[in-house]
């Protein structure tokens, strides 16, 4: 990537790292011990037998080149919560950050979507909580740890893992989205702790203006996919938002980014202090487990190509992406028309449905998503085969987040790219931004 960052070795920072603030005691050794007692309210209705747990009970071998959560200073609550959701070795991305982030420092990293970013910020920031502990009780809406994202889907699948990470100790998690219920937000910043607040800048700022949510002791601040939030606009209401939390000498900073514009970079060196820098981008831009092509047809072309893809797919999950809403409602209705399996995820959709929608399609109820870019980056959806370009993205980085849902987690996908006479001219950008050539197919017969 042209403004990749480099990986800064812990010794050329020229001071050490921050020291815990005063409003911490120190780490209680007890959170160490060998077993860990899991207090009722944390214990998942119906398993009364998971009262005792132990280390000896996630069993992990030791593999050369990999790196264990057993190998960190990790308290087992959270070790345990890790075991339930499978697993076992860290990611890339995990490997290079928490060693540092457990121990305080602050870090401006690049990564791609789904390379376990999100569990590498939470790990670090929930281990922080739990073994630095408040020494007096605050008011509910104080919030400790704050992470923002730039969509409502990215913010509520962090703040679904954080439940997950925090399920067996007393941390909570509130989501402040725009697009569901004001009511019920405020209730819960004003009936629940907000020890971990996951929020997108917008309804976070709404509350924070009107002092429903204070940010002024917060501990930890995570901003993730940076440069979204710099092409959706966002950046002023999250400098408002930075305003108001704690000096960046007195709390914990995390940012993270799939690319690093000269923009991200200087703000990134303005909201951290003495930060480590990580990359973890492939030489290749684009996963190479996915087979990529670009066919150049006609406009009126695209529909019965791109049925015809659908229907060799062979019910497999498939996601459609087109710029503007207008096309994907008309591709939403082409597809039903033609009794295929879909739904749409756009802006346009209200929130509550956009939920389901994702759930749906996770689950398998729903085989075809036809989207906008509001679905392109920090949505994780499994055995996705194919990804279809209906239009060419108009920012040739949009193409490396859309692709990138399918061929995850070592899997295979297919990607293919409709170009016609209108977006053609984004085919040199693209390949310069994924570092390849792509095949290109000229379709001129339907039958094949």
């Amino acid at each position: 990537m042209e403004n990749q960052i480099q990986e800064a070795p812990l010794e050329t920072t020229t001071k050490p790292k921050r020291t815990r603030r005063t409003n911490k005691r120190p780490k209680n050794n007890d959170e160490t011990s060998s077993s860990v007692q899991v207090e009722n309210e944390a214990t998942p209705v119906g398993n009364s037998n998971a009262d005792i747990w132990s280390i000896d009970d996630f069993q992990v071998d030791v593999v050369e080149g990999k790196l264990r959560f057993h190998d960190l200073n990790i308290p087992d609550r959270v070790i345990k919560s890790i075991a339930e959701m499978g697993f076992e070795y860290c990611s890339e991305i995990q490997a290079e950050t928490l060693p540092m982030t457990l121990q305080g420092y602050d870090i401006i990293g690049q990564a791609q979507t789904g390379t376990g970013k999100t569990a590498a910020f939470l790990i670090a920031m929930i281990t922080d909580f739990l073994d630095y502990p408040l020494e007096e009780k605050r008011p509910n809406n104080f919030a400790r740890g704050l992470i923002i994202a730039p969509t409502r889907e990215l913010a509520i699948q962090i703040a679904d893992e954080a439940v997950k990470l925090t399920s067996n100790c007393h941390l909570n998690v509130v989501t402040l989205v725009g697009g569901l219920s004001y009511e019920k937000q405020k209730i819960a910043l004003e009936t629940e702790n907000v020890d971990i607040l996951v929020a997108t800048p917008g309804r976070l700022l709404d509350f924070a203006r009107s002092r429903k949510v204070q940010l002024g002791k917060v501990e930890c601040l995570v901003l993730d996919e940076a440069d979204r939030m710099l092409s959706m606009g966002f950046i002023p209401d999250v400098k408002s938002i930075i305003r108001m939390t704690p000096h960046k000498e007195a709390r914990q900073t995390m940012l993270f980014s799939a690319t690093f514009p000269k923009d991200i970079q200087a703000l990134a060196q303005q909201w951290t202090y003495f930060p480590k820098e990580v990359s973890v981008v492939p030489k290749e831009a684009t996963n190479q487990n996915i087979d990529q092509v670009i066919y150049t047809v006609e406009a009126d072309q695209k529909w019965p190509v791109l049925k015809q893809l659908i229907e060799e797919n062979g019910g497999q999950r498939t996601i459609i992406f087109a710029n503007r809403r207008d096309e994907t409602r008309d591709l939403y209705e082409r597809l039903r028309k033609a009794n295929i399996n879909c739904a749409i995820l756009s802006g346009e959709v209200a929130q509550d449905k956009r939920v389901k929608t994702l759930k749906n399609f996770k689950e398998g109820i729903i085989q075809v998503l036809v989207a906008t870019d509001v679905a392109g980056r920090g949505i994780h959806v499994d055995n996705v085969e194919l990804v279809v370009n209906y239009t060419l993205p108009e920012d040739p980085e949009d193409y490396v987040h859309r692709i990138g849902r399918t061929g995850r987690g070592g899997e295979t996908g297919r990607s293919v790219s409709f170009a016609s006479e209108d977006d053609a001219f984004m085919i040199p950008e693209i390949e310069k931004v994924v570092g390849e050539s792509i095949r290109c197919e000229y379709m001129v017969d339907m039958s094949r």
